[in-house]
């Protein structure tokens, strides 16, 4: 399992996310292999639990990993109720994308994704020097596309026939979010990033 020192808890006001626990793995491992949490906006595969299990573990340091570098838990009570990451996303270009699941169906709908995405993209900009980050959504996810531009994302264009899943190719949004624009918004309400500085 991965250290959990390597990545801080980030504290919203009903949420926070931290690293992924053993006890984790087994729920969150089932909505990765649930077609229903991950259709149809993205490609389906079944991995195994080991496989997984050391992606996992690996995550926090490899700048390219696809796997949880969080889970979304519930403060009150307390409830993992989704997973969330980033990755590099361009092996020349400094990009960072954001990416999360709400696994837990009764928990959709009711703002803990924007809020995830809210503290991640906060940690981002404190902990790092980037000067950007983004976010790719098939253009067909209007939820997906609605949170990102609540948080004061921008579409900057489309990957036509980006992604190839479910027997026919996509095209996917672009999104992107710069540090002069999130140091312009008001700071999100409660929300801490333990052991994250200000980029210098």
């Amino acid at each position: 399992m991965s250290d959990v020192r390597a990545l801080p808890t980030l504290d919203g006001p009903r949420l926070r996310l931290r690293p992924p626990e053993l006890a984790d793995l087994r729920t969150t491992f089932d909505w990765y292999n649930d077609p229903e949490v991950v259709a149809p906006y993205d490609r389906f595969t079944v991995d195994s639990f080991d496989d997984y299990a050391r992606a996992v573990a690996a995550a926090p340091s490899d700048p390219a990993s696809l796997a949880p570098r969080y889970v979304v838990e519930l403060r009150e009570p307390a409830a993992v109720v989704g997973v969330a990451g980033y990755y590099r996303a361009h092996p020349v270009l400094e990009l960072t994308d954001v990416w999360y699941v709400i696994g837990v169906r009764d928990a959709r709908g009711k703002g803990y994704g924007t809020e995830a995405v809210r503290l991640l993209v906060d940690h981002l900009f404190r902990a790092t020097a980037l000067g950007r980050v983004g976010a790719t959504v098939d253009v067909e996810n209007a939820p997906s596309c609605r949170l990102l531009e609540r948080i004061g994302f921008h579409r900057d264009g489309v990957h036509r026939s980006g992604l190839f899943h479910h027997g026919r190719w996509h095209d996917v949004a672009v999104y992107g979010l710069t540090r002069d624009e999130w140091a312009s918004r008001p700071p999100a309400s409660g929300g801490t990033a333990a052991g994250a500085p200000p980029a210098r």
